[in-house]
């Protein structure tokens, strides 16, 4: 049994910096997240990605504002339990929960912060025969790093943003060859993506290829060919060693739609005096939660966190009194 003060079930940004606000409080954290390292989103979907509305930083990759967070609360020594999903809640007598994962580990804290974004992403798939056969075989649902692809030959398919934006920085000296198949003949995109993209086509630096849609793949151990349906010339085999089916995440609250909170179009209510949840003792932050005027931000989730633990602290330790001290005047080490 893992015991800690609050358990954060999520390790994106804002369960992280849940940890230094509680550890500004002198509150254990320990959290647990389905993906195999912290970060959540930023780390496993776009990594490489630019934010641009974190305080003080003009642009920052997701991947370093994961690192930034990770070195923020390193003082507090918070516990993690990753690779594992949080499946099942049990509330005692005594107020305190005990969360059990997917594979049997148990937490106990008299605190659980919600922190899980948008919730468990899958992949939306074509509706390609064989198609399981060759995942992680040639077949990629979202790029983690780009430098895998570096001298392949890689198919994108899509028309959104990720699908240009992707084809872009691909076909930009890191893939052999790169070719953007879409089923239609318009995008979805922002006009300066597809713009760029258009550009690289006319320049022969990307193969375009629109309306038309992949409809089979092909190879022995490995994916070797696509077959392409184009409206007007049938169907067309290209040779390829990556097709990345980029046609969005679909988020689902998983396990934990059935806790019996208060839930409204896949998102969970709070009140905003605290963030709390319906369940005495359990909180949601960050994307997952909903209330008149959310804002899906980091930036909010973070202001969330920081009066979620403020009231943490009170049902923890209802006789003590928190007297707001500044980090500009204790710094970290002072609390």
């Amino acid at each position: 049994m893992i015991e800690t003060d609050i358990l954060i079930i999520g390790a994106g940004p804002t369960g992280l910096f849940t940890v230094f606000e509680a550890g500004l409080l002198k509150l254990k954290c320990h959290l647990i997240d389905s993906l195999p390292q912290a970060g959540g989103q930023c780390s496993e979907i776009y990594p490489k990605k630019p934010i641009y509305d974190i305080p003080a930083y003009p642009d920052i990759l997701a991947g370093e504002l994961t690192d930034k967070l990770m070195e923020q609360i390193a003082p507090f020594k918070p516990g993690f339990t990753l690779g594992e999903s949080a499946v099942t809640v049990d509330k005692h007598e005594d107020g305190s929960f005990i969360v059990t994962t997917n594979r049997g580990t148990k937490h106990k804290a008299p605190i659980v912060a919600i922190a899980g974004g948008l919730g468990v992403f899958e992949p939306r798939k074509p509706p390609v025969e064989n198609l399981s056969n060759f995942e992680d075989k040639g077949v990629e649902y979202i790029i983690k790093d780009p430098e895998f692809y570096r001298g392949k030959d890689v198919v994108i398919s899509g028309g959104g943003d990720s699908a240009l934006d992707w084809a872009y920085f691909l076909a930009n000296g890191v893939a052999n060859k790169v070719s953007l198949v879409h089923r239609r003949n318009s995008f979805r995109g922002h006009l300066d993506s597809v713009q760029k993209v258009m550009d690289m086509a006319d320049n022969g630096k990307l193969n375009l290829i629109t309306e038309a849609e992949v409809v089979g793949v092909k190879g022995e151990d490995n994916l070797k060919e696509l077959v392409i349906k184009h409206k007007t010339q049938g169907e067309i085999l290209v040779t390829t060693d990556h097709w990345i089916p980029l046609f969005g995440l679909s988020p689902k609250l998983g396990p934990i739609a059935d806790w019996g909170l208060n839930i409204s179009k896949n998102s969970i209510e709070v009140d905003t005096f605290d963030y709390s949840t319906n369940i005495e003792g359990m909180y949601a932050i960050g994307d997952v939660n909903t209330y008149p005027g959310k804002l899906k931000l980091i930036l909010c989730g973070f202001h969330e966190a920081t009066l979620m633990v403020q009231s943490a602290f009170a049902r923890i330790h209802p006789d003590k009194k928190n007297v707001l001290k500044y980090t500009t005047v204790n710094g970290v080490s002072g609390f």
